[in-house]
């Protein structure tokens, strides 16, 4: 073994996270993971800057036959919430409408027989990490059934589109079995 053999040898990538106890903070597109009877996979990372160096992250997941969106904020503690997009027609014409003429959200939405109650207005910016470094701007009107149990978004990009999901929050535990992809 010559001396610059160990110089040129090729270092092996150090893993973001402890790989005897990954959690869910440390999820990465092609990681694995279980919740709710399915093994779920990370395509792709999103990331939400809420202004004053606060951020949060959204992982789009995928078990082959739907795909769901999980959302991690850290504030206090780690809050998760699992969504599926929906139809913004769904939540009827007057919530978009209102949007559009009175530029104020409804304060309350009743969706697939559950009442939702807005519990706050936050403009940000998106990222998706995988796709360009660009960041778009948006507002999001995020509500709450009365249990605080359900979640409802509805979203503005530009003047006059619109995006909506639907989900509920989750805690920590129901994910488990989280492994890296093959690559790391």
């Amino acid at each position: 073994m010559g001396l610059f053999d160990n110089f040129f040898k090729k270092k092996e990538k150090e893993p973001h996270y402890d790989s005897t106890d990954i959690r869910v903070q440390d999820l990465d597109v092609g990681f694995v993971f279980d919740y709710d009877l399915s093994t779920w996979e990370v395509n792709n990372i999103y990331e939400y800057d809420w202004g004053d160096n606060y951020f949060t992250r959204e992982y789009k997941i995928s078990n082959g036959e739907k795909s769901l969106f999980l959302s991690l904020e850290e504030d206090d503690e780690l809050e998760l919430s699992v969504s599926s997009k929906i139809k913004v027609r769904a939540l009827g014409s007057e919530v978009v409408d209102k949007l559009m003429t009175e530029q104020k959200p409804p304060s309350e939405i009743t969706y697939d027989g559950r009442t939702y109650y807005l519990e706050e207005e936050s403009p940000g910016y998106f990222h998706d990490i995988g796709r360009s470094d660009d960041w778009e701007e948006f507002v999001s009107w995020d509500y709450e059934d009365d249990k605080g149990e359900y979640i409802l978004t509805v979203e503005q990009w530009g003047e006059k589109e619109f995006e909506a999901s639907a989900g509920k929050y989750i805690k920590e535990f129901e994910i488990s079995n989280i492994l890296p992809s093959g690559d790391t």
